[in-house]
């Protein structure tokens, strides 16, 4: 998504990788810290990428979807990553729901985006079904899933949030020192921050350059999400689409906004608002209401609307 890490005050070090279709890049505070962080965030990435990839055929997501039927013991992070995106699906009345993945693969998005993009653009498809995450049949006592037969699941965004979290979490505990840890553009942190916390840009594109960001803000704990219409866009039947999907329609949301930036207890809690409100368009501000979180949206005409305490920018 969309949030730009600045560049780390001096003392810091910056390491970044590429992974899962995405930059990801972690930050601590004791330069000595940098290679065991980087091999940590790493790890956590080869992980979830095994756990939940729709990409992959040997990943166990692609086990739970060939056994759509049956009921399937998984691993504790695949079952972790099921029960967060569920929760995600219960907090907003079904707007981020992980039983898209029929949806989104008749938009085109079947492999990962740079083959999507690499290819002739497809043609017209009829729009996949969304079940609804209700028919996720989690069991927390044998640690075991079962969805309904040919129903395929997406939880790629709530999964790179948890990835965030996880990774920034593993850091802290190996350093013993604070953290950053951005996965294209989903931040989370741990430990201690600097005195005057994490500076964190915001900006309709992860690699715009610091300088450029349309606004810096600062976290000390828990995470910030940004989610755009415009970050991963391709061709299909003959119009411009993206990843983020209307359960209601099983079509990608209509871009009212163009970028939404939260912060949240979490990366996950973060991404599970930003998400929700590019789903809700319009009605995005009467939902946001009874949630906590501080949010900034940016609307279609450019007009930039703050909720529950986000700074506004100081004008030029």
């Amino acid at each position: 998504m969309t949030a730009v890490v600045e560049g780390p005050p001096e003392g810091q070090t910056i390491r970044s990788i590429r992974a899962i279709g995405t930059t990801a890049t972690v930050v601590v505070q004791n330069p000595r810290d940098a290679d065991r962080a980087e091999q940590a965030l790493a790890a956590e990435l080869v992980a979830m990428d095994e756990a939940c990839s729709r990409f992959r055929g040997d990943s166990e997501l692609e086990g739970v979807h060939r056994s759509s039927g049956a009921t399937v013991r998984v691993s504790a992070l695949l079952f972790e990553a099921l029960e967060v995106a569920v929760r995600a699906a219960a907090l907003t009345g079904g707007a981020v729901d992980p039983t898209v993945g029929n949806a989104i693969e008749a938009l085109g998005y079947d492999a990962d985006l740079d083959d999507v993009l690499s290819r002739p653009p497809g043609p017209p498809r009829a729009l996949g079904t969304v079940a609804g995450y209700a028919h996720v049949q989690l069991n927390p006592g044998d640690r075991t899933v079962r969805i309904p037969r040919g129903v395929r699941l997406d939880l790629g965004s709530t999964a790179k949030a948890l990835a965030a979290d996880r990774a920034a979490a593993r850091v802290a505990r190996l350093t013993g020192g604070g953290t950053l840890v951005s996965i294209g553009g989903d931040v989370a942190v741990s430990g201690a921050a600097p005195p005057d916390g994490w500076p964190i840009g915001i900006a309709h594109a992860s690699d715009t350059p610091p300088w450029l960001s349309d606004q810096v803000v600062a976290i000390t704990h828990g995470g910030l999400a940004s989610s755009a219409a415009s970050a991963r866009v391709w061709r299909a039947g003959g119009r411009d689409v993206h990843h983020i999907v209307d359960p209601k329609t099983g079509d990608c949301a209509e871009p009212y906004w163009t970028l939404v930036s939260a912060t949240g207890a979490s990366c996950v809690e973060a991404n599970i608002v930003t998400t929700a409100a590019v789903v809700w368009g319009e009605s995005a501000l009467d939902h946001l209401a009874g949630f906590a979180q501080s949010v900034r949206l940016v609307r279609f005409d450019g007009e930039v609307v703050y909720v529950n305490g986000w700074p506004a920018e100081a004008p030029s």
